[in-house]
């Protein structure tokens, strides 16, 4: 007979069964409470809200970054610092595949959740943002600096996450996301350019007369392209 789940993990499968047999927004916090067979205080001691029963592993996440940061060294490189620091974030979302696609898939349908998760987002990237701050301090626009580089670092690994999760997890996550904070740190701290296309690029120059129609130079374009 296998042993009962802790009540936090209780809470949250019970939340997910409801949110895709009823919805979102027609589960109560007592539905979720009557399913897993505890009382509301048992549901309030773990989350504050419905909203974060959907995120229940974020904090922990976040603390997790926050402490990673914090015992960086001045010898560490400070992008591929916090690009580290992003694959915490990664890592938690490959622990439970089946669980982030789920999520995934339910965060696109509702609004609300939609708004808290770039909340959630916005913490992340003050968190690197702050990493960065206090490394460049001193340097000219290093405010700036840091601010543009978290929210690249940001924007780099949520756009190859996402890809996975709309793959439902398939993939090498990894990969994908290494490959895109590999963009951010050959922008800003002068690491390897990733791979590119090294064909030789065709350049076509169509010479149109002055006051053409717009459609009459596209189509010139389309012609010398040799497209229909």
């Amino acid at each position: 007979m296998s042993a009962k789940p802790p009540m936090r993990e209780a809470l949250v499968a019970a939340a997910f069964q409801l949110f895709l047999e009823r919805g979102y927004e027609q589960t109560t916090v007592d539905d979720i409470v009557a399913l897993a067979g505890v009382g509301r205080r048992s549901f309030f001691r773990y989350f504050p809200s419905k909203e974060d029963v959907v995120f229940p592993d974020h904090e922990r996440c976040l603390a997790d970054m926050t402490a990673f940061l914090s015992t960086g060294g001045e010898d560490d490189e400070p992008v591929e610092r916090v690009c580290d620091a992003a694959r915490l974030v990664l890592r938690m979302y490959a622990e439970n595949p089946a669980f982030s696609v789920q999520r995934y898939r339910l965060t696109r349908k509702v609004p609300g959740l939609r708004a808290y998760e770039l909340s959630v987002v916005w913490r992340y990237e003050r968190a690197l943002a702050e990493y960065l701050r206090g490394r460049f301090a001193g340097r000219r626009d290093g405010t700036l600096r840091a601010d543009v580089i978290a929210a690249a670092v940001v924007a780099a690994h949520n756009n190859a996450l996402r890809s996975w999760l709309r793959s439902d997890g398939k993939g090498d996550a990894t990969a994908a996301v290494d490959h895109a904070l590999g963009l951010v740190q050959a922008t800003f701290a002068g690491g390897p350019t990733p791979p590119v296309d090294e064909r030789p690029e065709d350049v076509v120059v169509v010479v149109s007369r002055r006051g053409a129609p717009l459609w009459r130079v596209v189509q010139e374009i389309e012609t010398t392209l040799g497209r229909d």
